[in-house]
């Protein structure tokens, strides 16, 4: 790969090293390269209305008003224009909420920059970076645009996504950093070179990209809607070769089964249950818990297992020093001396910021300056600094314990006696540290131990109840000591059972899975752990949420069902991740695992709906016509009909609705059969009041039709409170008031249709009323009916299992 010294092939003067590029300079730039981001492709607005009125569907509803205009049937070719114009409507809005929502998790989401801009460093949107400006790069970032390397020891870069190399690359000063390549150790300063499109990633973008793979629950909805496509293809088939047989006028049966086609198949499905999903992502975004994947709700609303990081999600992540303890020969100055000078003071992070808060008071630390730093990665567990002092070089170094005594070669009982010392602190809940030092290229010294204490959340142990009531284990990941965990896991009310992952995942394979899964936490534990405890969890037939940060867990969080990016992490993991924090502990896991089973119970609920309302309307359709010789309904109540249906269906995804006390996933069995049993009894109700009002009251067929239109808007509507509520149709939550004020309303309108005779037959209030009344007779055995099949099939699921 050529680097591309200048963009356009433009020659830029140089930028100053000690200022970087002004504010006026970075803007006049971005005005002419335009900003760091890939082109997307953006439908201009008459596309996307076009985009409505051509496809299959569409075709459908043009050639039924096509035939009305050449049967020169005005009142049907203005219905079916409106019902056109309704389809379209609702379809642009749904989008446009749908696009918002994501446009609204994508700014979220967006990516930063640490640049020098006016002589001091500052953290920008890496949309916002031009050519010539000067960024700084650390370990878990995203490199934001094309940089030449100007200054800093060494970069090892994770290319895998430009190259497909699985092994880093490592950079020195002169190499070029790619957008898109990840830092996996080291810390070093790049100009840019290239930004958006004219970056080496942006040039191969479309090799990289590729589709986002759809959930379980969409593959199952779509095989549903695929599954009723062609049923009311059958059957509408069926009906017009009958009709035809019969003798019925043929452009009369034509147009009737177009119509009927377009009211049965389930056009909106996709749409519904996608704007349900991103509506359900901005409440999620408000809570602080930003989904980067719509599909990943799913995985959240199953999750039974999760495995939270100790710092900083279950402790407060406010770490405080105690009393250094020096090892023989130094005393405490030189003990926080050594650890402050190996801290990285650009970028501290909170072990760093605790260490430098309690070494402030040491004068001497004036008297170094630092030559080069090696920053903190999780598998070395150390960081490395060198500093002149007046003519003399020290190297100093800070990390785990047993690194910095193996750094120091210390053995025997002197470490024998430092290994109890950290013992007995973490039995007592302190994190310790370790530092040593060493003069030019001499041997080190170890100096001592640092306590460090960070105290649990207070709302923690609350929060790790509310998830065993929500059917959720909470596991303990830390690298500290398993001492620490005992401690701090009994003041969180979590159990004693916290074994070194090491040891843990080690033989056999059934045996590990048992112990993986009755362990209450993981001590010592480094990233290619996480990655194995998922993997056994998953294999045991656990939904594994896991959290992270680093850019060594971005493999871990790829692997589990939903990965969680902790408040703060790097760019790696917040890439690898399904949902990214942007608060801290873990009430916001527990709320946002509730709020996907939320969003997993308004699908569900639509899905039944539309399943059961598709095969109420055309089953009573095609069994009336062909059991009668006659249209229950004319063309324009199916029109009618289905616009009246649109309007409290997009009001489906605000809709309040109860969390369920278990993880939920999809089971389409269930669907189906709840479905059906309401779709049959539907069909069994209309049937019954059209062979009464038929064959007992012999009213007048074009009041019949009137009354079985009304009918099934009332019925069809009622049937949207019996799926959206696991309970009584009655309790609590009760109906969303834009859900309930949508489908009140269309029925009102309906009503109103059927009674004065708005493109149909009179049949005035009495009638109307009697049709209210028979279909509210009909909801409690609804209800009680659904109730019924819900606890039958879930107590044969419990005896199969």
């Amino acid at each position: 790969m050529d680097a591309q010294d200048q963009p356009a092939g433009e020659t830029l003067p140089p930028t100053d090293p000690q200022k970087g590029l002004s504010t006026a300079e970075a803007a006049a730039r971005l005005g002419r390269f335009g900003p760091n981001t890939l082109a997307e492709e953006h439908r201009s607005l008459f596309k996307r209305i076009f985009g409505y009125f051509w496809g299959p569907i569409p075709w459908l509803i043009e050639i039924a008003a096509i035939l009305s205009l050449i049967l020169s049937d005005w009142a049907d070719f203005g219905v079916i224009l409106a019902m056109l114009l309704v389809n379209a409507g609702v379809g642009f809005f749904e989008e446009n909420k749908a696009d918002s929502a994501i446009a609204l998790l994508k700014q979220k989401l967006a990516p930063a920059a640490r640049v020098l801009r006016d002589g001091r460093w500052q953290e920008i949107a890496a949309k916002d970076l031009v050519p010539g400006d000067l960024v700084r790069l650390e370990i878990g970032n995203i490199v934001p645009a094309d940089l030449r390397l100007t200054e800093g020891q060494y970069l090892s870069v994770d290319e895998a996504a430009l190259t497909g190399e699985s092994l880093p690359v490592d950079k020195a000063v002169g190499d070029t950093a790619y957008s898109g390549s990840v830092v996996r150790l080291g810390e070093m300063v790049g100009e840019v070179t290239a930004t958006g499109m004219s970056t080496y990633f942006g040039r191969t973008a479309a090799l990289v990209q590729g589709p986002e793979r759809p959930s379980h629950f969409q593959q199952a909805v779509m095989r549903i809607g695929n599954f009723l496509i062609v049923a009311a293809l059958v059957l509408v088939t069926i009906i017009l070769i009958v009709s035809i047989w019969r003798e019925n006028p043929l452009w009369q049966t034509v147009q009737f089964a177009l119509i009927l086609t377009v009211a049965a198949i389930p056009v909106a499905l996709p749409t519904v249950l996608s704007v349900t999903m991103a509506v359900g992502a901005e409440r999620l975004a408000r809570m602080k818990a930003i989904v980067s994947r719509l599909v990943s709700i799913e995985e959240m609303a199953g999750v039974d297992v999760l495995c939270s990081d100790k710092t900083g999600t279950l402790t407060l992540n406010q770490l405080t020093v105690e009393t250094p303890r020096p090892a023989a020969g130094a005393t405490g100055d030189d003990l926080l001396l050594a650890a402050a000078l190996a801290c990285n003071a650009n970028a501290p992070d909170a072990i760093d910021q605790a260490v430098l808060a309690a070494a402030d008071g040491i004068e001497a630390r004036r008297d170094y300056k630092l030559s080069t730093f090696t920053p903190f990665d999780p598998v070395s567990k150390r960081t490395l600094a060198e500093a002149r002092c007046g003519d003399e070089t020290w190297r100093f170094a800070k990390g785990a314990p047993q690194v910095i005594l193996d750094l120091a070669g210390l053995e025997g009982a002197a470490r024998t006696a430092l290994e109890a010392e950290v013992d007995a602190l973490a039995a007592q809940g302190f994190r310790a540290i370790g530092a040593a030092r060493a003069e030019g290229e001499g041997a080190w010294q170890f100096l001592g131990l640092i306590p460090i204490f960070d105290p649990p959340r207070p709302d923690a142990a609350e929060t790790i109840a509310k998830a065993g009531e929500m059917g959720v284990t909470v596991k303990m990941i830390t690298g500290d000591h398993e001492a620490i965990a005992r401690q701090i896991a009994g003041q969180l009310g979590l159990g004693q059972a916290m074994y070194p992952a090491g040891q843990l995942l080690e033989g056999d394979p059934a045996e590990v899975e048992a112990r993986v899964r009755t362990a209450d936490g993981f001590a010592r534990v480094l990233p290619e752990h996480k990655f194995r405890i998922v993997e056994v969890l998953q294999q045991g037939g656990s939904i594994v949420a896991m959290t992270g940060d680093g850019v060594n867990d971005a493999p871990a969080l790829k692997r589990a069902d939903a990965g969680i990016a902790v408040s703060g992490a790097t760019d790696a993991a917040r890439a690898a991740a399904d949902l990214v924090l942007t608060g801290t502990g873990l009430s916001i896991i527990t709320e946002a695992i509730a709020e996907a089973r939320r969003i997993f119970e308004r699908m569900t609920s639509y899905a039944t709906f539309r399943i059961a309302e598709t095969i109420r309307v055309l089953l009573f359709m095609a069994l009336a016509i062909l059991a009668y010789d006659v249209y229950p309904v004319t063309a324009i109540m199916i029109v009618l009909l289905a616009v009246l249906n649109d309007f409290p269906i997009m009001m489906i995804a605000f809709d309040n609705v109860a969390v369920s006390p278990k993880p939920v996933r999809w089971d389409m069995r269930r669907v189906i059969t709840i479905a059906s049993t309401l779709g049959v009894m539907g069909v069994a109700e209309t049937f019954l009041l059209f062979w009464y009002v038929d064959s007992v009251l012999h009213l007048p067929r074009e009041t019949i039709q009137t009354l079985i239109f009304l009918k099934l808007l009332v019925s069809g509507h009622m049937t949207l409170y019996v799926t959206r509520n696991q309970n009584w149709f009655w309790t609590r939550p009760w109906p969303d008031w834009k859900l309930f004020a949508t489908t009140e309303a269309t029925q009102v309108i309906g009503t109103l249709i059927a009674v004065y005779g708005v493109l149909v037959t009179p049949i005035g209030w009495t009638a109307a009323l009697l049709v209210w009344a028979y279909c509210l007779a009909w909801l409690p055995v609804e209800g009680a009916i659904a109730m019924a099949v819900r606890r039958l099939y879930a107590a044969r699921r419990a005896a199969a299992a």
